[in-house]
């Protein structure tokens, strides 16, 4: 027996150097994939924020330029008309892109966006109702039209003011896109 315990103490160094071997790939296979990980997610809010940022840059600089139109001429005109369809293109790439919302980290960042495109959703859906409704009225004064028109008049006022919160949002986005995002960044 003396021989056999002499046997196992020679190589037992091995075996000790094969189980630390193993442990330390583990460790070390553990904490790759943690990093790995951790990299994407942030590779993934990098990529949420920047989209997210130039849309709410988009969205603020046609809403500005569509209330700057609305003072010129008719207050609804076609050119007016045209930057709020555009508006609403932008909503739609939102739409399309919305599961990358989860990507961002601050949660409270995601609210105030999301409850923002609703927000100019919505500001867009009561002037285009209510222009849609006036392009099928007779031109007269009529109770309705008045009506319409005032109804149109809010909605665009709710549009406007809606896009006030866009720059707040956009400083909120910086940290993860690591710039300084909208159209007046420099």
């Amino acid at each position: 027996m003396r021989i056999e315990a002499a046997d196992f103490a020679i190589h037992s160094e091995t075996l000790l150097a094969v189980v630390l071997g193993a442990l330390l790939a583990t460790i070390s296979g553990l904490v790759a994939t943690q990093f790995e990980a951790h990299l994407r997610r942030r590779e993934h809010e990098h990529d949420a924020a920047l989209l997210f940022g130039e849309l709410l840059s988009t969205l603020q600089i046609l809403i500005e330029r569509a209330d700057e139109t609305r003072g010129r001429g008719d207050p609804y005109g076609q050119i007016t008309i045209r930057m709020l369809r555009a508006v609403r293109r932008e909503l739609d790439i939102y739409d399309r892109n919305r599961e990358a919302l989860y990507d961002l980290r601050d949660a409270d960042a995601r609210v105030r966006l999301h409850s923002l495109m609703v927000r100019i959703g919505l500001g867009l859906e009561a002037v285009f109702d209510p222009h849609e409704a006036l392009q099928s009225l007779a031109p007269e004064l009529s109770d309705r039209a008045f009506e319409l028109r005032g109804a149109r008049d809010r909605g665009f006022g709710f549009l406007v003011d809606s896009a006030q919160e866009i720059d707040m949002l956009l400083r909120a986005l910086s940290q993860p896109a690591r710039r300084k995002l909208g159209a007046r960044a420099e």
